[in-house]
């Protein structure tokens, strides 16, 4: 009887029925009590029970949000990002290098392919290291990751025929970076809830901190000390900021469960999370093209000296703005509620991209487009963490990233044959940047399906 109707009793009423029958174990129905409630048997084998009444909210949505330890763990991240995701976004310098240096004669597009394996394969583990970390396997995948980062870099560096680097650069780095960069978001929503954006926001100040300072440091180490000792230091400053990470990336919350299964297909049926999942593969078919073609544009035009080779730099100064900045924002008005605006600026630019004239021009280009496209990539990740449970986030961030990889691989390259189809880049811009455009309008309706109406925080 009370299992039929349990629904119809109050709180008050569950705990008076659990205190009356507390000395008759066949009377008690632990379905009856309020998910606060619980009895704590006073010794094994004893059928007396004590009862304990929990905090309102339990310890999954305690997030201490702030502190010593978990801004911590957002520094770990912060370092995660930057050995990872800066890194590959490095591979500007490199491929300039290679067509000139070891693989003089090879097509740029070739050479391009390693780049762009590398840079998708940091989403494509995704699925499996999330759902690793949701079961509590975490931190021996992170060290493992780590050592084989570092050794892949100083494998780079001995590196002579165009399958040599793309093993150890394309796959070899692609693969490790993933499974770093893979539960570094799904940790840090393990610590922060109502200041998630400003987390995320710093969290992914990482990657353009990377792209700035590896460009820079490759262009003038490798003309000082060489291509080899080049690969050495940077495997040296990978070492000290993953030992980082390693130290300070800890989770908070019990590892899952229910194990299930590695995929969650009835994510999908939430028509917010797929469209959502739909926006992101399609505005990175796009969003960096500009990143990635900015210098070559710019010496099409006949612009020379050091500054072709800045641009990509500025463009990510401007990205660690953009992170930054917009997560206090988000915190505020919702993280859909400022990627909206902020991503369909970046589609503009990316249009405009082409059409302007000018060193001067171009910076300031570079730097828009890189606080815009650096505020959606710094707050992607912050809807992903209200589809569903804390407990479920890495399965659930996993497929939505290696989805996001499929765009990854295909979006270079694409832009760079309508480049060569067309000699110039006006079809490139206007290819990419309604690419993001139509992302934008897709992020428009997720957000719609998500708060039921157009108002609201989201």
């Amino acid at each position: 009887m009370f299992g039929r109707n349990r629904g119809s009793f109050s709180s008050f009423q569950r705990l008076c029925l659990a205190m009356a029958f507390i000395n008759d174990s066949l009377h008690l129905d632990q379905r009856l009590f309020p998910p606060n409630l619980c009895l704590v048997p006073q010794k094994k084998g004893d059928a007396k029970a004590e009862i304990c009444i929990m905090d309102s909210e339990s310890s999954e949505e305690n997030y201490p949000d702030g502190g010593l330890q978990a801004w911590t763990v957002i520094f770990g991240s912060a370092c995660v990002n930057f050995s990872t995701v800066g890194y590959m976004t490095a591979w500007g310098a490199f491929q300039e290098y290679y067509e000139n240096g070891p693989l003089k004669g090879t097509s740029p597009s070739a050479i391009a392919w390693i780049g762009s394996t590398q840079y998708s394969l940091v989403f494509f583990p995704a699925l499996l290291v999330g759902r690793l970390f949701d079961l509590g396997h975490f931190r021996y995948p992170l060290m493992a990751a780590s050592v084989l980062l570092v050794l892949c870099t100083v494998l780079i560096a001995e590196c002579t025929e165009y399958w040599h680097f793309l093993l150890c650069q394309g796959l070899g780095l692609g693969i490790t970076s993933g499974i770093i960069a893979g539960p570094a978001a799904s940790v840090v929503a393990h610590w922060f809830k109502k200041r998630r954006g400003t987390a995320l926001g710093l969290y992914a100040l990482g990657s353009p901190l990377g792209g700035t300072v590896f460009p820079i440091l490759f262009r003038n180490l490798h003309v000082a000390v060489g291509f080899k000792w080049t690969l050495r230091i940077i495997a040296l400053i990978l070492t000290f900021t993953l030992v980082m990470a390693n130290l300070t990336l800890k989770r908070r919350l019990r590892p899952k469960s229910d194990p299930g299964g590695l995929l969650n297909p009835e994510q999908f049926k939430s028509p917010a999370y797929s469209l959502y999942t739909a926006a992101g593969l399609v505005c990175f078919l796009g969003l960096y093209t500009v990143s990635t073609f900015i210098n070559a544009s710019a010496r099409s035009q006949g612009i020379e000296g050091e500054l072709t080779f800045y641009l990509v730099s500025i463009a990510n100064a401007g990205s660690v703005v953009g992170r930054v900045s917009v997560g206090v924002v988000a915190d505020r008005f919702g993280a859909l509620t400022v990627m909206i605006p902020t991503t369909f600026l970046a589609g503009v630019l990316t249009i405009l991209w082409p059409f302007v004239r000018g060193p001067s021009p171009l910076v300031v280009v570079a730097l828009l487009y890189g606080a815009s496209s650096g505020a959606f990539a710094g707050l992607l990740l912050a809807p992903m963490m209200e589809f569903g449970d804390t407990s479920d986030v890495g399965r659930r961030t996993g497929m939505f990233a290696t989805i996001l990889a499929f765009g990854a691989l295909a979006g270079p390259p694409i832009s760079g044959a309508i480049n060569r189809s067309t000699g110039g880049y006006t079809a490139v811009g206007i290819y990419a940047g309604s690419a993001v455009i139509v992302a934008v309008v897709l992020l428009v309706l997720s957000r719609y399906c998500i708060l039921g109406g157009w108002r609201g925080k989201a």
